[in-house]
C-alpha cells in the first residue's frame, strides 16, 4: 500500500469532515448517531487560531481513499479544552511555574485516527509527525483515554515520539472515562 501524508487547509479540512470524522468514530468505537454533531464541531475548529491539518492518502488500488487524520490548534486561554486542562493541573499539584510556561505556549493536538485497515504500519506516526513540524508552540499537549499497562497503539506512539505525563486518571465535565494527557517539548525530533 502507498500511503501519502498531505497538509490540508481549513477549507479542504471543512468538505472531508463527514469522512474524517467516520475514521474516528470507528477508531474511538463511538455510536454513529454522534457524526453529525461531531462534523459541525471539526468544521468550528477551522476558525482556530493556528489551525493546522494533515490526512494521510492511500494511493493503492488505482484511486485515493483518506485513511487518516491529524488536526489541532494553538492553546488559547478560555477554550473548553485549556479551562480543563488548568483546572486538572491545580488539582494535580498546582501551577507550578513550568506548568505555567507549557500553558503560554502549547499546541493542543486535537485528533490523530487511523482507519482500522492501516493502523500497526507506521501511519499514525507519520501523521504527528508531520502534524507538529513548524508548530510555532513550544510544547505540544494532547489526551488520550487511559487504558491498562498503556496497552494500545496511541500510547506507544505517543511514548515513541517522546510524550511524558502532564496528567493521569483526568476526567473532563461531561465524561467518566479516565484520560491522560500527555505532553512534550517542540520541536519534535525524529522518532526513536
Amino acid at each position: 500500500m502507498s500511503v501519502s501524508i498531505r497538509r490540508i487547509n481549513g477549507h479542504e479540512f471543512s468538505l472531508l469532515a463527514p469522512v474524517l470524522v467516520d475514521i474516528y468514530v470507528a477508531a474511538m468505537g463511538y455510536s454513529p448517531h454522534i457524526r453529525d454533531q461531531r462534523v459541525a464541531a471539526w468544521r468550528r475548529d477551522t476558525t482556530s487560531p493556528g489551525f493546522t491539518a494533515v490526512i494521510a492518502v492511500d494511493e493503492s488500488g488505482g484511486g485515493e481513499r483518506v485513511v487518516g487524520v491529524a488536526y489541532g490548534f494553538l492553546g488559547v486561554r478560555g477554550r473548553w479544552w485549556d479551562q480543563q486542562l488548568i483546572r486538572g493541573l491545580k488539582q494535580g499539584g498546582g501551577l507550578t511555574p513550568e506548568r505555567s510556561a507549557m500553558l503560554e505556549s502549547y499546541f493542543e493536538v486535537a485528533e490523530v485516527h487511523v482507519d482500522g485497515t492501516h493502523q500497526g504500519r507506521g501511519t499514525g506516526c507519520r501523521l504527528l509527525t508531520e502534524l507538529l513540524d513548524g508548530t510555532p508552540a513550544e510544547w505540544a499537549l494532547l489526551s488520550t483515554p487511559e487504558v491498562k499497562d498503556e496497552d494500545n497503539a496511541a500510547f506507544g506512539l505517543y511514548r515513541k515520539l517522546g510524550f511524558g505525563d502532564v496528567l493521569r486518571h483526568f476526567t473532563y465535565a461531561g465524561d467518566a472515562r479516565p484520560f491522560a494527557v500527555l505532553g512534550r517539548r517542540l520541536p519534535l525530533e525524529e522518532p526513536r
